[in-house]
């Protein structure tokens, strides 16, 4: 409710596909009065979450079985006009290596369906940074081939720090221009969503392979948490991202990386460099009012109703 006005859409996460090519829905509960309230588009996202992790046998169904195809879209495009969505957002990720044309012909089908049905349609995109990268999250998305089918697409720029990892900023400007200057060069850069996080990380150290997965929290919880335990907050010039380190009650040493008004300057500063659509967030919940300050103050966002 508080964030609506700064945001062009609004994306429940998610409806996933079942295996009867129905849908599961999200819990949506005010959300399509709030974004009619803040003249936000509705995107309704579709994944191949299934049992809570995305599923590689799933997502080859829906990318190779053409009559569970027609079941699905004709399901996508029920919901929407019943909903309100205005645009189709596919986030499937972590697809079969092999599947990387058969993921481009379902985009360019349900292109033509949606298109029909006066739907808009977008993707999310591992963050790649040439053609060749090979991997169980990489292979199968064509950036090419998106940034010619589809209206838009998102850049999940984050996660170099995540929870199962060594300590490290989550978004660092360098691998981040990287992945942009790698899309820019094979689609149109207005077509471009840069992904931006909206948390930090707090990682017990020593960092253990398969041990503690380190805990997510708001860039405000971290500013309170330095505050509790007297730190120091330092800033890393390179990754353009605050940290700190902390000792807890037990004893246990801490690293915490998450983002400040510097580090969100530095991905405004690349999307205004490269002329991008603009930032994409995951995920609204967590407190950070610095950066909606940022973006009232320097970007004029779009509503598309």
């Amino acid at each position: 409710r508080a964030r609506a006005p700064y945001l062009t859409y609004l994306a429940p996460f998610s409806y996933q596909v079942n295996r009867d090519g129905t849908l599961k829905a999200p819990l949506l509960n005010q959300f399509p009065q709030i974004a009619a309230d803040n003249r936000t588009a509705l995107m309704m996202v579709i994944t191949n979450v299934e049992e809570g992790a995305f599923s590689a046998e799933l997502g080859r169904t829906i990318i190779t079985d053409a009559a569970f195809q027609d079941r699905l879209l004709t399901n996508i495009i029920e919901t929407a006009n019943n909903v309100g969505f205005q645009d189709i957002h596919f986030d499937f990720e972590f697809l079969p290596e092999d599947a990387r044309e058969n993921y481009n012909q379902f985009l360019r089908k349900a292109k033509q369906r949606l298109q029909e049905a006066g739907l808009m349609i977008s993707t999310a995109l591992a963050p790649k940074t040439s053609a060749e990268q090979v991997g169980a999250w990489y292979t199968a998305h064509d950036y090419a081939a998106h940034g010619e089918i589809v209206d838009f697409v998102v850049l999940m720029t984050y996660e170099w720090g995540y929870s199962g990892g060594p300590a490290m900023a989550v978004s660092p400007i360098g691998p981040v221009r990287e992945v942009v200057e790698y899309a820019v060069s094979v689609m149109p850069s207005e077509k471009i969503f840069l992904g931006q996080n909206l948390y930090g990380y707090d990682w017990t150290l020593p960092f253990e392979p398969g041990g503690d997965y380190a805990k997510a929290l708001s860039p405000n919880a971290a500013i309170q948490l330095a505050r509790e335990n007297n730190v120091a907050i330092s800033y890393d010039e390179e990754a353009q991202a605050p940290f700190f380190f902390y000792t807890d009650n037990e004893g246990n040493r801490h690293e915490v990386w998450f983002e400040d008004a510097r580090s969100i300057q530095a991905k405004f500063d690349l999307v205004k460099e490269l002329n991008l659509r603009g930032v994409s967030y995951w995920k609204l919940g967590l407190a950070f009012p610095q950066n909606w300050a940022l973006i009232d103050s320097q970007f004029n966002v779009t509503k598309l109703r």
